[in-house]
């Protein structure tokens, strides 16, 4: 069976490489017979196994937006585990007993219920007793089996994760410095509890179950071993395990911890659980603890050095941030000489003074830290004024913690990322203002707030007498502002930087209000998660963004210098409005599927990359094709219509029944 499962997923893989590199990348990494000659044997194995996995390509889940997560009280209370460091605890705690030693992974712990073989409820695990309903999210993890052999009850726990290179990956691709994600666990967390799924799915989270807790009728002879190997029989990846005694223990444990620094998931530790699994269950619980389980957490390698300095890094945000700048030191294999301090309570009850001793060690052996301060002289001083700016600076609590910020509103630190932002080339698109000409401006006062860019032509001598800059220079920037002032509703919304509102997602938001900046402006947060794509953090921000007056003043500025292409939300332009195409094979008459899609979305039209039945038609000038596409459609009774039927509809204006 796991044999089987191994096949089907290395065929899942390909099939979908495949069809990415076809649908959004225009090539072909194989001929359309062997495509489907993969899809028929994937087909096959999915009915002999019983087992279809949720980003297998014979199915499709469809993406749904929820107003909110509903709440559920867990059948039995999840506690915590109790922890140590002490690997001598850990033999002690096993005795003469087999354990079963894993990963402790660091994510979002979610219970899964199977009933006939289907998913049927996913619930966080919340506070231990209740717990937020995700079932809709969790059928678009990417390796969950959505169907399974086994067609009794199935209850389940395992870990939500998001690896470290697709977290990475992600917090690349968001400009705003706050707005990055602090780590993966904080990610995933997020992820799971998206209202729309279609964010889930995109975030790449994965499940690893670590516990059955019901299936009556499995045959697991009493091992949690045998649990763990029929759960993967099942079609779920689990947490790597070893069998382990306490003769084997300490070398198993060293075994994983030389593996911490080389994994792409995120772990703070490993999980001993006794593998009789009568025997564990007969010693009961605390108020706090299990006493079948227990944890541990890596003994941190500590290195003491000297503090040689505090540096304190502004962000747009007003937000000062110190970091401690110490004398150089080989921790977990590599030399690290910077640790954040995060916050000022964080300081003060190090006690923090330049030349003190610290130590310092790198938490779940990654990131570097200040254990302690052995020396405390507590002399380091909080800066009166911003590194950046030299403005006035102020301590302020935020649930209970104190943070350093920056009071001054004009601060450089806080502006040169929006108005970077703000002329980049999807924004408003005003060629020559690289960030360090921005700097520059803003540093000799010629640019307080976004609408001034458009007046920077009072300033030639100025500009001109920069370096870098001549009067040719001066002249292109000159006129490419002047451009800029013919723009969009969507570029200017994209432009204002409004955390959350991507590209895609001001394209969204301007169709659904008709292009009417009035309304977009004014729009309310019931009207915002009506929106697919938009869900109740996005339009909070987006609200709430326009609610401030000193945002309202800039964009009434800007409105005086910009003059907006003219959008007639024609019937004619809608003519596809809730109509859902999915576009296969080559085009004739547009540039490629990307440029079809476009005019498909700008009259209101859908288009999605899989046929189902919510599917109205399937754009294919080969008819007769014997693609996955089309015979998912004939199959379905969709509608096969080729590029010049569109077309046709398209100049006349013609709506289709």
């Amino acid at each position: 069976m796991i044999d089987k499962l191994q096949i089907m997923k290395e065929k899942i893989e390909i099939l979908n490489q495949a069809a990415k590199a076809y649908y959004q990348e225009d090539r072909e990494i194989m001929p359309n017979i062997e495509y489907d000659r993969l899809y028929d044997e994937l087909v096959e194995l999915e009915k002999e196994t019983g087992i279809v996995l949720s980003n297998s390509p014979t199915i499709h889940v469809g993406y749904e937006v929820l107003s909110n997560l509903p709440k559920e009280r867990h059948e039995k209370t999840m506690l915590s585990l109790d922890k140590t460091k002490d690997i001598s605890v850990l033999k002690d705690w096993l005795g003469n007993q087999t354990g079963v030693l894993s990963w402790k992974l660091d994510g979002l712990t979610i219970v899964l219920t199977y009933e006939g073989g289907n998913l049927v409820k996913a619930v966080t695990r919340g506070n231990g007793e209740i717990g937020e309903v995700v079932t809709n999210n969790a059928r678009v993890f990417k390796n969950l089996p959505v169907n399974i052999a086994y067609k009794d009850t199935l209850v389940l726990r395992g870990e939500a994760i998001i690896r470290y290179s697709d977290f990475i990956k992600i917090n690349t691709e968001i400009e705003d410095v706050e707005a990055k994600y602090k780590n993966p666990r904080n990610l995933c967390s997020g992820s799971v509890r998206q209202l729309n799924n279609r964010i889930t799915a995109e975030r790449n989270v994965h499940f690893f179950a670590f516990s059955l807790v019901k299936a009556d009728y499995a045959n697991y002879n009493n091992s949690r071993i045998a649990q763990m190997k029929w759960l993967r029989e099942q079609g779920f990846d689990t947490v790597e395990f070893k069998e382990v005694n306490s003769e084997n223990l300490e070398e198993t444990v060293k075994w994983f911890s030389d593996r911490v620094e080389g994994n792409d998931f995120p772990s703070d530790g490993l999980v001993l659980t006794f593998d009789n699994i009568a025997y564990g269950e007969s010693l009961g619980s605390t108020s706090k603890f299990p006493r079948d389980s227990i944890a541990f957490k890596w003994r941190d390698e500590i290195k003491e050095t000297k503090l040689v300095d505090i540096e304190w890094s502004a962000s747009r945000t007003g937000l000062i941030n110190p970091i401690a700048i110490f004398e150089p030191v080989e921790l977990e294999g590599t030399t690290v000489s910077r640790a954040s301090i995060h916050n000022i309570s964080i300081m003060e009850g190090l006690q923090l003074g330049i030349g003190d001793t610290i130590g310092v060690y790198k938490a779940n052996m990654i990131i570097p830290q200040i254990s302690e301060n052995f020396t405390r002289s507590g002399m380091a001083e909080i800066p009166k004024h911003c590194p950046v700016c030299h403005g006035e600076t102020e301590v302020r609590q935020e649930n209970g913690v104190k943070f350093l910020y920056c009071k001054n509103d004009d601060c450089l630190a806080k502006q040169i990322k929006s108005f970077t932002h703000f002329v980049s080339r999807d924004a408003m698109n005003i060629e020559g203002l690289s960030e360090a000409t921005i700097e520059k401006l803003i540093a000799k006062g010629l640019i307080k707030e976004l609408a001034d860019i458009f007046h920077i032509d009072k300033y030639k001598q100025e500009i001109i007498e920069m370096e870098g800059f001549g009067e040719k220079s001066f002249n292109n920037l000159v006129a490419s502002v002047n451009k800029a002032r013919n723009t969009s509703v969507v570029r200017l919304l994209y432009s204002l930087g409004i955390p959350g509102i991507g590209l895609s997602n001001a394209k969204l938001i301007c169709r659904y209000f008709k292009y009417d900046w009035n309304t977009i402006q004014n729009a309310k947060f019931s009207d915002l998660i009506e929106i697919g794509g938009i869900g109740d953090v996005m339009a909070e921000a987006y609200v709430k963004f326009f609610a401030d007056r000193k945002k309202q003043v800039i964009v009434e500025d800007l409105l005086k210098e910009l003059k907006f292409e003219e959008f007639k939300a024609t019937e004619t332009e809608q003519i596809f409005e809730n109509i859902v195409f999915v576009i296969t094979g080559s085009v004739e008459q547009f540039k490629n599927r990307d440029e079809l899609k476009e005019v498909i979305e700008a009259r209101g039209g859908k288009v999605t990359g899989s046929v189902t039945s919510k599917t109205n038609y399937l754009i294919n000038n080969d008819n007769l094709s014997n693609s996955t596409k089309n015979k998912k459609a004939k199959e379905l009774g969709i509608k096969i219509i080729t590029e010049n039927q569109f077309v046709d509809w398209l100049n006349n204006g013609i709506r289709p029944d």
